[in-house]
């Protein structure tokens, strides 16, 4: 069996998938000529160019293409079939999700973790992205779109949001009629994806689903992710809409109160899946069973 170089294969796949030299290097470890050396290694080996490069840009050939799908498609049965021969030896498992639920729901709560499972050792990887979940990098993920085939998925929670705001904010609209009090300070929009259609789009829809509408004057301050307006919010800079698992129950210690009015379900529901070949790793049914007790 002669096979090609599989350095170069793994380079190669790595800078097909995230479409960067430069990412796949610092995904690798290694340095972005190295990179460049083992694709150019490959292309020789294989007598054809797997990339158009055009300055900064860069795109597949049509061989290229191909020739990736291939290689992704052996590198994750690899993958999982190792990790299947793997399934009895106790551990580490490493972990892929979000990073506001990563900081604001998980990791409060990974003592308890620890405490009931001292044997494994946990390792996250926060993404940002759906692209960046792969069984290359990460054992098993919560997200809110998982693969409909070939995998254990546990639904977590269904996402909502809710009005919230600083104790010292709180404390000048408590007594207040509401919903009137809350335009009297700025509201801060999240934008969750470049496809939102407006400024607001979160608040529009929860007014809506409350029966009734956004004032036009209402000063309105938009930002790029859940984290930065909650962060606003306890420094009493305007109320936000944040998500249910971004509250925990020492809300005080965050010093963000939830105004009493409605949630909106948002129509997305968190999950926890992994490739059915580890259905028989008692790490991860250990790691599964405490996730879904921490949503009851």
């Amino acid at each position: 069996m002669k096979l090609p170089p599989l350095r170069a294969i793994q380079c190669f796949e790595s800078v097909a998938r995230l479409n960067s030299f430069s990412k796949a290097a610092e995904s690798l470890n290694v340095t972005q000529s190295a990179v460049s050396h083992q694709v150019r290694t490959l292309e020789e080996y294989l007598g054809e160019a797997l990339f158009y490069r055009q300055g900064r840009t860069l795109s597949l050939t049509d061989i290229g293409a191909r020739y990736f799908t291939e290689v992704n498609q052996s590198l994750t049965t690899l993958s999982n079939t190792s990790q299947a021969i793997r399934h009895d030896k106790p551990g580490h498992i490493r972990l892929a999700l979000y990073s506001s639920v990563a900081v604001n729901w998980l990791i409060p709560r990974l003592e308890n973790f620890r405490e009931q499972h001292p044997e494994i050792e946990l390792t996250l990887n926060m993404v940002t992205d759906q692209d960046d979940y792969n069984e290359q990098c990460s054992d098993c993920f919560i997200t809110v779109n998982p693969p409909k085939r070939n995998v254990v998925s546990k639904l977590l929670f269904a996402e909502k949001l809710f009005p919230v705001c600083g104790q010292k904010l709180w404390a000048e609209i408590k007594d207040q009629p509401l919903p009137e009090a809350l335009w009297q300070h700025p509201i801060l929009s999240v934008k969750y994806s470049d496809k939102s259609e407006g400024t607001a789009n979160d608040w529009l829809k929860w007014c809506k689903a409350g029966g009734f509408e956004l004032p036009s004057e209402v000063k309105i301050n938009q930002f790029s992710h859940v984290l930065l307006a909650a962060q606003a919010a306890r420094y009493n800079l305007g109320i936000t809409l944040t998500d249910n698992y971004m509250m925990l129950e020492q809300t005080h210690q965050q010093n963000l109160v939830k105004i009493p009015m409605h949630e909106l379900l948002t129509g997305d529901s968190f999950y926890f899946f992994y490739n059915d070949l580890k259905s028989n790793q008692p790490d991860i049914i250990k790691l599964s069973r405490w996730l879904e007790s921490q949503c009851l």
